[in-house]
Order: C-alpha cells, then structure tokens, then sequence
C-alpha cells in the first residue's frame, strides 16, 4: 500500500461528509435567496460559489495529505504576505462595501481572511515550536507577548478598514489558543481584566457613530424600547419577522410566487426576505441564516446547528488525539475560528448579539472565505492523517514519587 493512498484511507471521512453536506447546503441556500431575482448578476452567484468550492477542495486535499509540520517553515511567510496585502488595501486597494477587498483583474480577494488563517498557523508555531529553539522561550510572558503582537499587528489594520466583525474573530481566537498553548492562567486572567476595564472607552472613543448605532439598536430591541424601525432597526426587526413567521416546517413547501406586499394570501406564506425587507447583497452572506431559517422552519435550522456542533465535536476529538502541541494549537486555532463565526452569525440573526457583518461558514456565499475555511479544514485532516506518525516530541513520564516536589513546584508559579 502506498503511502499516499495509506493517507487517503486514514482521512476523517466523516467529517469530510458533513463538510460536503455543509457546502451544499449553502449552494442551494444561496440559489433559493436569489432564484426569484430574474436578471440581477445576484442570480448567479451560486454557480460562482460552486467554482470556490472547487478550488477550495483543491487546497482542502492538499493540505490534508503534507505534513502540517511543514507549517513551520511556511507560516511566517505567509504571515508577511497578508500583512503586505491588508497594508495594499488601506492604501489604495479598492473599496467593495464595507470591506475592504483587493481587485486583481475579475478577481476580488479578501486580505483579512488570509491574514486570519496566516496568524493561526504562526501563533501555533509561536506556542509549540519556539521553546524548542532556546530556553529562554519556555517562559509563558515571553510567548504570550510574541503571540499577541503576532495578533495585534493585523487585528489593528482590519480594524482601521473598518471591520469590526474580522477584528473580533482575532481576540476569540488568541484567548483560546493561549489556553491551549499552555500559557500561564494568571496572565489570561490579567489579559481578560484588562480587556473588560477597556471596554467603555474602546466603545466611546474607538467605535465609528454607526457601529455605535447598531449596538445602541441592539440593546432596545432587545428590551422592547422605541427604535428607529425604518433606520437602524429595519434589518434586525424583519429578520426577527422572517424567522419567527416560519413556524416549525418554514414557508417553502407552501410558498408561492407572489411576493407582493399587496397579495390576497395568507402572510405566513409570504416570505420575507423575497419581498425585498432584507437587501438583496446580504441575503446571502451575513443574513444568509434569515433565508434557511424562513425557508425550512425550526426543524432547519435545527439540522443547520447540529451539523455545525458534529462539526466542532469531531475537531475536538482530532485535537485530543493529535500527536503534539502544534497539532493540537492548529486545530484549537480552527474550532476558535468556526465557532466564533458561526455564534455571531446566527446571533445577530436573532438578535442575541448586535449586527457585526460575519459571514456564516460553508453557507455564506464568498469565495475568499470559503477557500480558507476549507484549507484550515484542511490542515485539521494533516493533523489527523499523520498523528501516528513518529514525533521528536518524548512520551509523558510515569509519575514518580521524586517527581510530586517538581509539581508542587510548577503548582506555585501559577
């Protein structure tokens, strides 16, 4: 049996099978949001999303049969580029919307995406691979502030885009990868203190007016105070209108083509986001939850979240059994990123959190996005398919009774 082929056998098949039913799943989704459409180059960008997804499946394969220890020669170069490329975008690359994108010929790419996943990759190197180079890097404050720079660098660039959503995605996934990584707790209680202290004066000094709108918007809805319902308010009102009209079984067995607000039929069968209430453009990115919830109803939803959290279970399971600390740090950089994503889509959906702009992953229509989330896949499947491989790292000692001094030891300087 070759090894390549030994590779293939060894991949996780199934969470390669709920990955696919993922992906499709977003394909139709974004088809039904768009099918009513006619002309609009909307109506197409389903079959765009299908040419990602072949790419993306390139890169998944790829990454998933190399070595992911090749990451270490890898992520700092990589790193470099995504830094190059936010800095081409903020000065001068072009601006699509609220984001920031960069236009090379018919292609638009997304540099924040890139950057992420870079920053993954190297904040696991930083963690698991540095103390083996020098001593002097198995102190947690020295890892910790190479970590966070790492972080901060292109966390502050997005931020100045604006993009306040992406900049978040960097604490989620920094804080988890320090508890992963062995950092000392007392500093992640010092990092979390510090953070709550900044709060007041990040929102009254660094937030723009309508970031500051959306979540003021936020919080009166959320306790039933006057809003502005044909300003700020309009999305996050119909979207609760769309999603709570869909009852159980949601409106698409028995929906019609009449999307008129003036039609004789029943409301229920009327959907919301086909009429219009919802823009078009954000139907199938950041609101593309809106659509499958009014389409399918609770129980589609349901089924949406469930194939999400087998898809966080089983990366913690690979992670459990990874062969080292690099591999464990990639994939708790990758659960960081999914879980974030997904909470804070379908959050501000149902207005559990405030608007942030956060696609959905494997459903949200973006080429960029879906091409790193299938590499960061990816990388996740190389740490499964090689973790019986040899590794210089030693096994764990059997406790000893000269050993409990060495604990109580490594118990004080927490």
């Amino acid at each position: 049996m070759t090894p390549l082929f030994r590779k293939l056998l060894s991949i996780n098949w199934l969470l390669v099978m709920i990955l696919a039913v993922l992906l499709v799943f977003g394909v139709h989704s974004i088809h039904a949001a768009t099918d009513h459409l006619g002309g609009d180059n909307l109506a197409g960008k389903w079959n765009k999303q299908i040419i990602s997804i072949g790419l993306g499946l390139i890169l998944f394969f790829a990454a998933t049969l190399i070595d992911y220890r090749w990451i270490r020669l890898g992520a700092l170069p990589m790193y470099i580029l995504s830094i190059i490329l936010l800095l081409s975008t903020n000065h001068g690359g072009d601006k699509v919307g609220a984001e920031s994108w960069l236009r090379i010929g018919p292609i638009s790419f997304q540099p924040s995406q890139l950057a992420l996943v870079s920053g993954i990759l190297l904040i696991a190197v930083i963690l698991a691979e540095l103390p083996k180079i020098h001593k002097i890097f198995e102190s947690s404050f020295i890892r910790l502030c190479i970590a966070g720079i790492t972080a901060a660098i292109p966390c502050l660039i997005i931020l100045a885009e604006p993009d306040l959503g992406s900049a978040m995605v960097w604490i989620a996934v920094l804080m988890f990868m320090l508890v992963i990584g062995r950092i000392l707790l007392r500093y992640i209680i010092v990092i979390v203190e510090v953070g709550l202290i900044a709060l007041p004066i990040l929102y009254f000094f660094g937030l723009k007016d309508y970031q500051k709108e959306r979540i003021e918007t936020w919080l009166n809805m959320l306790y039933e105070r006057p809003v502005d319902e044909l300003g700020a308010a309009w999305v996050p009102k119909h979207n609760l209108i769309a999603i709570g009209s869909a009852g159980y079984s949601g409106k698409a067995i028995n929906s019609t083509e009449d999307f008129s607000l003036t039609s004789p039929q029943n409301s229920n069968s009327k959907m919301v986001t086909k009429m219009g209430f919802i823009p078009k453009n954000v139907a199938i990115n950041d609101f593309i939850f809106v659509t499958i919830a009014e389409r399918y109803g609770f129980r589609g939803a349901t089924f949406l979240i469930g194939l999400f959290a087998a898809t966080l279970l089983l990366l913690l399971y690979m992670g459990y059994r990874a062969r080292d600390s690099l591999g464990k740090l990639i994939i708790a950089g990758c659960i960081a990123q999914l879980f974030f994503h997904v909470f804070m889509n379908i959050g501000m959906c149902v207005l559990l959190v405030p608007i942030t702009g956060l696609p959905l992953p494997f459903i949200s229509y973006g080429g960029t996005f879906v091409l790193m989330m299938l590499f960061m896949m990816g990388m996740c499947q190389s740490v499964w398919v090689h973790r019986h491989h040899s590794t210089t790292e030693q096994s764990e000692p059997t406790l000893q009774q000269d050993d409990l001094p060495l604990m109580q030891e490594a118990v004080s300087r927490i």
